[in-house]
């Protein structure tokens, strides 16, 4: 398994079958051509994941990844934001994939980060590097984020960024995720919500063709076929 499918796979919603096939994860992490302390904290996160209960590790990864924007896995969103230009960024991507020979399912975001990992770990590797250094900026920011909030994800988001180029000032996101407000909190969802409201006539924003702006309350199954 390479190390961007095995990355994606840990920053997926952790179904069940990730501890059916327990082993075969803590196998890979030592196999994955990585740093022998990047390897070990790869080779702790799984560990670590196999030990909680499945239902706890979900409301976990629900709580990180789907409260709030600023840790959203899905790109766009912090690349576009609310703008119509994240419409025409999700057409151009999903046709990038079909280039490739890839088909996603009709459910799935195609800017969401474990799928965009699993496109590129069929890639060659130049690249590979190019997309993910593209992205290094997001990566870095999201692991300045998880290290603020003393997440276990740190590593997995840091690797992306080394596998880019490591360039990223990650000292200086530090610094930044430091002096943000949470977004994640009961009254910044009750806010974004009440701004969020639905409003007619005159009220209604023109923005007919806004895509969804979260990852759904379930994520589903990803399957993305060469």
């Amino acid at each position: 398994m390479s190390v961007l499918k095995l990355v994606g796979v840990l920053l997926d919603y952790p179904r069940e079958e990730l501890w059916q096939h327990g082993g075969e994860l803590l196998a890979a992490c030592d196999e994955v051509a990585l740093t022998p302390p990047r390897r070990r904290q790869l080779r702790g996160f799984v560990q670590q994941l196999l030990d909680s209960d499945p239902l706890d590790a979900q409301a976990a990864w629900l709580a990180t990844f789907d409260r709030g924007r600023s840790m959203s896995l899905l790109l766009f969103e912090h690349i576009h934001g609310e703008s119509r230009d994240r419409g025409q960024a999700m057409v151009d991507l999903v046709e990038t994939y079909r280039k490739h020979g890839f088909e996603l399912d009709a459910r799935e975001l195609p800017d969401y980060l474990p799928l965009l990992l699993e496109f590129l770990a069929h890639q060659p590797q130049s690249e590979a590097r190019e997309w993910l250094h593209h992205i290094g900026h997001i990566a870095g920011m999201l692991a300045a984020r998880a290290a603020e909030r003393e997440l276990p994800h740190v590593p997995l988001l840091e690797i992306l960024v080394e596998a880019g180029d490591g360039k990223v000032n990650l000292e200086a996101l530090r610094q930044r995720a430091s002096e943000e407000p949470r977004d994640d909190t009961a009254e910044a969802m009750d806010k974004l919500w009440e701004e969020e409201a639905v409003r007619f006539g005159a009220e209604a924003p023109a923005e007919d063709c806004k895509p969804p702006t979260r990852s759904p309350a379930r994520p589903v199954h990803r399957e993305v076929q060469p």
